[in-house]
C-alpha cells in the first residue's frame, strides 16, 4: 500500500493544517508531506483569512481523498479506533465533536485578532473586545470539560480531537502574550509540550516563506 499524503501550506501560519497534521499523528498514520508554496495566490488567501481553506489540509490514503479538518479527524478515528481520536463513551464523543465542531466554524474574531503565527511573540499585546468575547467563551469551554472530566486533556487522559482542534488557539495565546486563568493557563502549557506539537513548531522556525502581512509589529 503506498504512503499516505498530506497536503499542508505553512507551518508558521496555518491552523488548519496544524490540526490535519496532527491527527495524522494521533492516528499513528504513516504519511508524506506535500507543501504548497505561499506563494500561490489561493494558499495566501488562506492564510490571511480572506477566504475558507479548500486545499488544505487534504489527505490522501489507500484511494480515498479527504479534506476538512474535521472530516479528517472522522475518517481517522474510524481507521484507527483504538487511537481515541473521539472517547469511546457516547456522551463524551458527542461532547467532543460539539466543541470541536464550533472550533471549526466559530471563534472568528479570535481568529481575525490572534492570526497564527509561531516565530513570533508579541508581549503585552492588546487584545480587542470583539475577540475578548470569544477568548471568555472559549476558556469556560475548556474549563468545563477540565472539570467534567479531569484532565489533563479536554476529555481526560487521552488527547482526542478536541485537542488537536484547539491546540493551535494554545500558540495564539502563547504568541499574543493572552492572560489566562491557572487551569486554562496549564492546559495550554500541557498542549505546548506536546511532543507532536514541539516537532512542529521546530519546523516552523525553520521555514524560510514569509507573510510580511503577519509578521507586522501590531
Amino acid at each position: 500500500m503506498a504512503k499516505a499524503v498530506l497536503t499542508i501550506s505553512s507551518k508558521n501560519y496555518s491552523s488548519w493544517s496544524l490540526r490535519g497534521w496532527l491527527l495524522c499523528k494521533m492516528a499513528g498514520l504513516e504519511f508524506d508531506e506535500e507543501v504548497m508554496s505561499s506563494d500561490d495566490p489561493s494558499t495566501r488567501a488562506e492564510l490571511l483569512l480572506l477566504s475558507p481553506s479548500f486545499l488544505v489540509p487534504c489527505l490522501f490514503h489507500d484511494g480515498v481523498k479527504v479534506w476538512d479538518t474535521l472530516a479528517i479527524g472522522e475518517y481517522l478515528a474510524e481507521l484507527n479506533p483504538d487511537a481515541g481520536i473521539l472517547p469511546k463513551e457516547r456522551n463524551p464523543r458527542a461532547h467532543c465533536r460539539a466543541i470541536s465542531g464550533e472550533m471549526h466554524s466559530g471563534f472568528h474574531n479570535l481568529r481575525s485578532a490572534l492570526p497564527m503565527n509561531l516565530k513570533a511573540r508579541f508581549p503585552g499585546f492588546k487584545v480587542w473586545s470583539g475577540a475578548l468575547a470569544d477568548i471568555d467563551h472559549l476558556t469556560k469551554t475548556w474549563n468545563d470539560c477540565l472539570e467534567d472530566y479531569g484532565g489533563p486533556y479536554l476529555f481526560g487522559t487521552t488527547l482526542t480531537l478536541a485537542d488537536a482542534m484547539y491546540a493551535p488557539v494554545c500558540t495564539r495565546f502563547a504568541t499574543y502574550d493572552v492572560k489566562l486563568d491557572p487551569t486554562c493557563q496549564e492546559y495550554c502549557e500541557t498542549i505546548l509540550a506536546w511532543p507532536a506539537l514541539t516537532e512542529w513548531t521546530e519546523a516552523a522556525k525553520l521555514e524560510p516563506e514569509e507573510l510580511e502581512e503577519l509578521d507586522v509589529e501590531f
